[in-house]
């Protein structure tokens, strides 16, 4: 089969498409060909600074995967050949990622594809919805009629995470860079848009909330904007990050204010092995596929590229201020 071999660390030139053994199925793993692969950031994080398992390579990366299943395992017994899949695991170094015509992947870990959009927008949901999803409803505890500030909203984890919120029935504030970005995210139903740029986010949040702060707040850009969010949230409220605090973080503020954190890594299940957290992944992957085919949920893709051209992907999504999702395409379906 065709795939994208990570032959080193480096560049997106590191990324060669070359012919690689077809895999098969374990005892309860599905064979997937796949039709099209989500492109994240840990991708490119990983392409250039090597990966987890830097003692396995070539590696192919990819965490996020859609397609069509062609085999299934002896004890498999949810899926059969023929169902349109989608999920998020392997390409952190260890087990084969999606940038390939076919992988394998455990039954327990994979959700029935939604019926109602392609397997591209498919392909770029995993990793955002499983991320957003374990950081607003898990580790920020979020509920009905709270107030969000959700950081970046026009991006990958953004855009899924302002609709979530939503979803719970929480009101939304995001920050934006550009009046194309306010526009997308008003569509989603974000209640409020700053235009970092140009405001204070701190400001326009505690406006927001009549002095208070908002009750969680959720981090997708890292850096100085974690501790500068500290003022914006309320005495006891929340923050979740999706990057690692710097570490010249200020925390004086989070602790006068007696706020809870949290450290969202949606990869953890995979880094560490953890069966009944990647089998939850997939039923969180569930339960979003009834929401986008209920028309309650969409998926944004931006860009697509055919599977040789994942360097140009990579390039593109190096350069920052994506709207929306990334995805190469490996099959015409």
């Amino acid at each position: 089969m065709k795939a994208v071999l990570m032959t080193a660390a480096g560049s997106p030139e590191v990324l060669q498409l070359q012919e690689v053994p077809k895999p098969s199925p374990g005892n309860t793993e599905l064979l997937v060909r796949l039709v099209a692969a989500g492109i994240n950031p840990i991708d490119t994080k990983l392409r250039s600074r090597g990966t987890f398992y830097p003692e396995q390579m070539p590696a192919i990366l990819g965490c996020d995967g859609a397609g069509i299943v062609e085999a299934v395992g002896a004890s498999v017994q949810r899926f059969r050949s023929g169902d349109e899949v989608y999920f998020c695991y392997g390409g952190l170094g260890a087990h084969q990622g999606n940038y390939a015509e076919y992988t394998v992947v455990d039954e327990r870990f994979v959700a029935r594809k939604p019926t109602s959009v392609s397997f591209a927008e498919a392909a770029a949901a995993p990793l955002v919805l499983i991320t957003a999803w374990e950081a607003l409803y898990e580790r920020g505890r979020l509920e009905p009629k709270e107030k969000v500030l959700i950081h970046a909203g026009a991006g990958g984890v953004g855009h899924v995470a302002i609709q979530l919120a939503k979803l719970k029935g929480a009101d939304v504030a995001t920050t934006i860079g550009s009046a194309e970005k306010a526009k997308f995210v008003k569509q989603l139903g974000a209640d409020e848009v700053i235009f970092y740029k140009q405001t204070d986010f701190v400001q326009a949040a505690l406006d927001w909330t009549n002095g208070e702060g908002v009750d969680l707040a959720f981090d997708t850009v890292g850096g100085e904007t974690f501790h500068k969010t500290f003022p914006a949230v309320r005495v006891y409220g929340d923050i979740v990050t999706i990057l690692e605090p710097d570490a010249k973080t200020v925390w004086k503020t989070a602790r006068v204010r007696n706020l809870r954190i949290g450290l969202e890594l949606m990869l953890t299940p995979m880094l560490l092995g953890l069966t009944e957290s990647l089998q939850h992944h997939g039923e969180i992957l569930q339960q979003s596929a009834t929401w986008i085919d209920e028309g309650k949920l969409k998926i944004h893709v931006s860009h697509q590229f055919p599977l040789k051209e994942a360097a140009k992907a990579h390039q593109l999504l190096e350069t920052g201020s994506i709207t929306g999702k990334i995805v190469l395409l490996i099959s015409d379906e």
